[in-house]
């Protein structure tokens, strides 16, 4: 049977267009023999985002009015520094509002705006000096990065001390914090430390006796959502109507093996059979573990090292008696993540003053420390590390002449600062940390530096 002319034509011509349209996708989507190209790609550097910081504030008193005595009042004001790397920034401080402190000034925020493509850095630390009936001593602390999860390992829920919880908040959006302390009975959710509202631009004081009644070694995690905030732990003690000494503590280094404190200052010493003046604070979060506790002078000289068993969940306060008068690191390295803090006391008597010291975080290529006023303040460098390592200390926030520092592997360095002034510190190496620290006749203090926050990487858009 024969087909139409007509329809025959049609056929041929449907089956000819076929064959065209097939060929063009394959020419599409095969690549034409011997001929390969990568994707185009578009590469772009984000807009530097400002850099924010929140203080520690005022140091704060409670019981001073006979007619409340749960309230809290400012006993005095912090004497903030602070400062960018030299060009890169514009840094501004305003005040957070106190809420429960009534009348109270609030603390520091420090905003650093950058000025170029680079990323801003800042840093900033306040101290304050108390000679009152019922607080006396000297404080210092750094002005902290809000964060969404962060450890304090400091202060006592004990009769006698009057410890109070900080939280700030100086962003934008309000946060709800979540505080979860670690004690004697394991990790425990006080109903004082549920559901915080800290809204934004504000500041929040709760006492650790809410939090930690009774409790001799508290850690506590703060838990923030919606927006991060800065934690910290004002800490101060009477013994039988005779103030013993004021501090503000920053948040310590987040759970790791290894945890360093990379000075402290043992003022008066004491005798091997003492019990001391110094006590360790060690905790294991989630996993039971064994560490091993060196602490090594600073000047040179033999380590003691002591072995710990570490239960999930329950601090530890190991007392290091016999240490004699000097400057000292401390190493911690565990089986599992531990988080770690440090209690030093010039004595006590009338005239006396303590300190907490917090883990310190490793540094970066580069990073910005701030040194307070204060008496005799030290920067002290630690070396993780197997080999001697070399960092670029220069003064000024950067402007004066650079010095290189030497720091030994598995030891310290020290350099003597000026107070009021910023430090910028470079290196190749990794495991590098640093700490400020403070000693005169009744006053004890100090404060891990930060690492600087690093630029946003190029994004980078690939084009089909």
């Amino acid at each position: 049977m024969s087909l139409p002319r007509t329809t025959a034509r049609l056929i041929v011509g449907a089956v000819v267009t076929a064959l065209c349209i097939g060929g063009g996708v394959a020419a599409v989507v095969l690549p034409w023999p011997g001929v390969q190209r990568a994707p185009l790609s578009v590469s772009a550097a984000p807009a530097p985002a400002a850099a924010l910081l929140a203080c520690a504030g005022p140091v704060l008193a409670t019981g001073r009015d006979a007619t409340d005595a749960a309230a809290v009042a400012d006993a005095a004001d912090s004497d903030v520094v602070a400062a960018t790397v030299d060009g890169q920034s514009e840094e501004s401080a305003r005040r957070l509002a106190a809420r429960d402190v009534p009348g109270g000034t609030g603390p520091d925020a420090i905003v650093a705006v950058p000025t170029g493509r680079g990323a801003a850095e800042v840093a900033a630390a306040g101290s304050s000096t108390l000679a009152d009936p019922d607080l006396r001593g000297f404080t210092a602390a750094a002005c902290e990065t809000p964060r969404m999860v962060s450890w304090l390992a400091a202060g006592s829920g004990q009769t006698g001390a009057s410890d109070l919880v900080v939280l700030a908040n100086p962003g934008d959006v309000a946060a709800s914090v979540d505080l979860t302390v670690f004690g004697s009975q394991g990790e425990q959710h006080p109903a004082a430390g549920t559901d915080i509202v800290v809204a934004p631009g504000t500041q929040r004081v709760l006492t650790m006796a809410a939090l930690a009644l009774g409790e001799d070694a508290p850690v506590i995690r703060v838990d923030a959502s919606a927006a991060p905030v800065t934690a910290s732990v004002q800490t101060s003690i009477t013994r039988t109507l005779i103030p013993g000494g004021v501090d503000q503590t920053g948040t310590t280094a987040d759970p790791a093996a290894t945890q360093v404190i990379p000075s402290f200052t043992v003022a008066g010493g004491a005798s091997a059979d003492s019990d001391g003046t110094t006590t360790l604070r060690l905790l294991a979060p989630t996993d039971a573990a064994s560490a091993t506790v060196t602490v090594t002078p600073t000047g040179g000289g033999a380590a003691s090292t002591t072995d710990v068993t570490l239960v999930a969940g329950q601090p530890l306060g190991l007392n290091l008696g016999g240490l004699a008068a000097g400057t000292y690191t401390l190493r911690v390295e565990a089986s599992a993540s531990v988080v770690a803090g440090l209690w030093e006391t010039t004595g006590y008597g009338a005239t006396d003053d303590f300190a907490w010291y917090a883990a310190a975080p490793e540094l970066g290529e580069r990073s910005l420390a701030v040194v307070a006023d204060g008496p005799s303040p030290v920067l002290t460098l630690t070396n993780d590390g197997a080999s001697d390592v070399t960092v670029t200390v220069t003064a000024g926030a950067g402007t004066d002449a650079p010095v290189e520092v030497t720091v030994p592997a598995g030891g310290a360095a020290q350099v003597d600062a000026t107070a009021g002034d910023a430090y910028v510190l470079e290196t190749s190496a990794s495991g590098i940390r640093a700490s400020v620290t403070y000693a005169g006749a009744g006053a004890l203090a100090g404060y891990p530096v930060a690492p600087s926050d690093a630029a946003a990487a190029d994004v980078v858009v690939y084009l089909q």
